[in-house]
């Protein structure tokens, strides 16, 4: 596969929570910058005030706007807005100014991947609580980027733990809501962008496992019959468009042969059927990929730590490994 070396936007989370310092650790690490340049799209105070917690400092060239960048930039550039209110801001607590300051950062990165000035986009952990303070009608940030960029197709979560993957047929809801709204087309889509994304990782032909939604898959409709009516059909149809996929299995074992390499991806029915086990499997490292955008985006799985901000002792695993996979997606 030919690759080259990516630009990508960084974006550093909740001012409030442990993002900035995870992202000052990030770019303190030689083999960030060797991998791709990047634009850092933050508050400078903020970006200061993470480099003193962790006593670090990142080189880099200070530009005021979107409009002093170009798409040949190189190395890393902070991009010093949007700007953070500082009159209502406290480190370890949930704000409406960091929620708006969030979503305004969030808003500029993606302007940056459209423009083509980078060929992708990395943040740092959100706080939806706050997010929602500041106007998030969506239950999540995913809502807010299909609306922002107008994307009219497949759309899915993915996680990632080293070579697994996963994905969900419904995301942030109840477990009330789960049989409501998993259909066939649910399904089919969370497997289709799973497949897409590895391809596009360099997996040339994935092989997908589908979780079934009740215990030991239904056991034949004696708990359930979603199996029968929804899950099986749907498997059927992504086999007839060609996707290597199986399934439904019973969803309390088919992780293990997901974590033993049988299958390079499992698709699950519900959050945290997928992700509890891969928490399990490696909280430190996961990754969350927004898939079927027309650019990668990537996070660190787990949240913005509040009890922790501003000691410098987050661990910068899950990020660097989200920053690495977006790059190398970027990249190809």
């Amino acid at each position: 596969m030919n690759r080259q070396k990516a630009r990508i936007a960084l974006i550093l989370g909740d001012p409030c929570g442990i993002g900035p310092e995870l992202a000052v650790k990030l770019l303190a690490e030689p083999h960030t910058t060797e991998i791709a340049d990047v634009v850092i799209v933050a508050d400078r105070e903020v970006f200061q005030a993470a480099q003193e917690i962790v006593g670090r400092t990142v080189s880099c060239r200070l530009v005021e706007t979107a409009d002093d960048l170009d798409a040949a930039f190189s190395g890393v550039v902070l991009l010093g807005t949007p700007r953070l209110d500082q009159t209502d801001f406290q480190r370890g607590q949930v704000s409406k100014t960091s929620g708006t300051y969030q979503l305004d950062c969030l808003a500029t990165g993606l302007q940056l991947c459209q423009a083509g000035v980078v060929q992708g986009m990395c943040f740092a952990p959100l706080n939806k609580e706050a997010m929602h303070l500041a106007g998030l009608t969506y239950e999540d940030e995913a809502g807010f980027f299909i609306e922002r960029l107008g994307h009219r197709g497949d759309f899915g979560l993915l996680n990632t733990l080293g070579d697994l993957w996963t994905s969900r047929a419904t995301s942030h809801v109840s477990h009330r809501q789960v049989s409501e709204l998993l259909d066939q087309e649910s399904i089919l889509t969370a497997t289709r962008v799973l497949d897409r994304a590895l391809k596009a990782s360099g997996t040339v032909d994935p092989k997908i496992a589908v979780a079934g939604l009740n215990p030991h898959a239904g056991d034949g409709g004696m708990f359930g019959t979603e199996e029968i009516e929804i899950i099986e059909p749907a498997v059927a149809r992504a086999k007839a468009e060609g996707i290597n996929v199986q399934g439904p299995f019973p969803p309390d074992t088919i992780f293990l042969k997901g974590r033993d390499g049988v299958y390079d991806a499992i698709v699950t029915m519900y959050h945290d059927q997928g992700q509890i086990a891969m928490k399990l499997l490696g909280f430190d490292h996961g990754v969350t990929v927004h898939a079927g955008l027309e650019f990668p985006v990537t996070t660190s799985a787990h949240g913005s730590a509040f009890n922790i901000a501003g000691q410098g002792i987050a661990n910068v695993k899950a990020l660097r490994a989200a920053f690495e996979l977006v790059s190398s997606m970027a990249a190809a």
